[in-house]
């Protein structure tokens, strides 16, 4: 899915310093990527430019290859990425005005959504393609007791556990959880067997399975979810939506149309976006990509990203549940409305 962060708090957004100094201080390792010097101005002053972060899975595919084509571009609009090395830089860019919009896990944006954070969900950008794979001869639930997780806090990815634990009878404490910094670091623990499971996406949930002989994939979100469940989800500033919906809408329409030619030929969108946005073998990538597909138009999961909510306060993320004025769909349906030749060939959608 994203990067992540390795410690149980989430960042306080009132303690937040956003000037550059501190954030890039606090970022360390932070690659800032097309144009560092004018990304520091307020993000929707430039109506032509918005700035994302992104995550690492499948989920990111049709913000990935937006970015890669500049597909927004007819539309007066250019997309720039903003490269952070862990999900708590990822998370905090958005909440801080520092960038305009980010595909995130969707537990994340109601953690965000909880702090206070001036944001809404706007679209929708993956669904499904999240698995727990455990080493060879963990092939139960019960064998997981005492058994060491590694996992990414706040995110889709820590939640799934929680439920499947949940509905087999086993505790969350009954496991030793390890917070890991990002998706190859926790890939790599798990092949190197410092992890006993591991709950990851595509396409390295995939990858694991065909390079770890044995392996298990113990659950892959359906059978607690129900088909087409969400990952992630695209979301912006509030200060965008009231100054620039344009440019959300621009931003939708490019996605849209990467998710249609997503699906109309998937190796020809691999090629692009395999080595330069996943690090992982066309092979993997072909494997994985069929389990986590594109869906922008989730109106249909409303209700299952609200409900999700639960399992968020009984972990201790969020103190109430959002309501549904943390969704805002109505650019969606203006793109969907308007581009009427786009929207009725895509496989996956609402409608």
């Amino acid at each position: 899915m994203c990067d992540h962060h390795g410690n149980r708090c989430f960042p306080k957004l009132e303690n937040i310093d956003v000037s550059r100094r501190s954030v890039l201080k606090g970022a360390g390792a932070a690659t800032l990527t097309f144009g560092v010097a004018g990304m520091w101005a307020h993000p929707a002053a430039a109506a032509s430019t918005v700035t994302s972060t992104h995550g690492t899975g499948f989920c990111n595919l049709p913000l990935f290859l937006s970015h890669a084509r500049q597909t927004a571009k007819e539309d007066g609009l250019t997309l720039e990425f903003v490269n952070t090395p862990t999900f708590a830089e990822h998370v905090t860019f958005l909440g801080a005005g520092l960038v305009d919009v980010g595909v995130l896990p969707y537990t994340s944006f109601v953690a965000l959504y909880d702090a206070g954070a001036p944001v809404k969900i706007v679209a929708g950008s993956g669904i499904e393609g999240c698995a727990i794979v455990t080493q060879p001869g963990l092939d139960t639930p019960e064998k997981l007791k005492g058994k060491t997780l590694g996992t990414f806090q706040l995110d889709t990815l820590e939640v799934m556990p929680y439920d499947f634990l949940k509905k087999n009878g086993i505790p969350f404490s009954d496991v030793n959880v390890r917070y890991m910094g990002n998706t190859p670091e926790a890939v790599e623990a798990f092949k190197a067997g410092a992890l006993d499971w591991i709950c990851t996406i595509e396409p390295y949930a995939s990858a694991l399975l065909q390079d770890v002989p044995g392996s298990h994939m113990l659950t892959d979100g359906k059978d607690l979810y129900g088909a087409n469940y969400t990952d992630c989800v695209l979301c912006a500033r509030d200060s965008l939506i009231a100054e620039n919906p344009d440019a959300i809408k621009a931003l939708i329409k490019a996605m849209m149309k990467s998710q249609l030619a997503f699906e109309e030929d998937r190796e020809a969108v691999l090629k692009e976006v395999v080595g330069t946005y996943y690090k992982t073998s066309m092979e993997n990538a072909i494997i994985g990509s069929t389990k986590q597909p594109p869906m922008v138009d989730q109106r249909a999961n409303t209700d299952f990203i609200l409900d999700r909510t639960d399992s968020l306060m009984e972990m201790g993320y969020i103190k109430q549940k959002p309501g549904r004025d943390a969704i805002d769909w109505t650019m969606l349906e203006a793109v969907i409305a308007e581009n009427p030749d786009v929207y009725s060939k895509l496989q996956y959608k609402s409608a």
